[in-house]
């Protein structure tokens, strides 16, 4: 499982979202999928991709699974960003 992580995360560092899109959907339905690494990595995935709602989705699905693990600092980032990105509009 560790190395189709780190097969994923090379993905996304490549930012070729779509078939890390893919690898995401196929370790999710494996039996011993690391589901909290998997869905914050999606996270990631989606945040890329400027999707802001599914990288909260996943990042949420995370936090369900271990409140404490990265996904809750992720989750916070983007709502941050969103939350600047709203207010200039407001401002201009």
């Amino acid at each position: 499982m560790e190395k189709n992580i780190e097969s994923l995360k090379e993905l996304i560092d490549l930012n070729d979202v779509e078939k890390a899109l893919e690898l995401s959907d196929e370790l999710l339905a494996m039996e011993d999928a690391d589901k909290e690494k998997i869905y914050y990595l999606r996270g990631n995935i989606y945040r890329k991709m400027s999707n802001w709602q599914q990288a909260l989705n996943n990042y949420q699905y995370s936090m369900d699974i271990n409140p404490d693990g990265p996904a809750a600092y992720a989750r916070k980032s983007v709502i941050e960003i969103l939350d600047y990105y709203y207010k200039d509009q407001f401002n201009q």
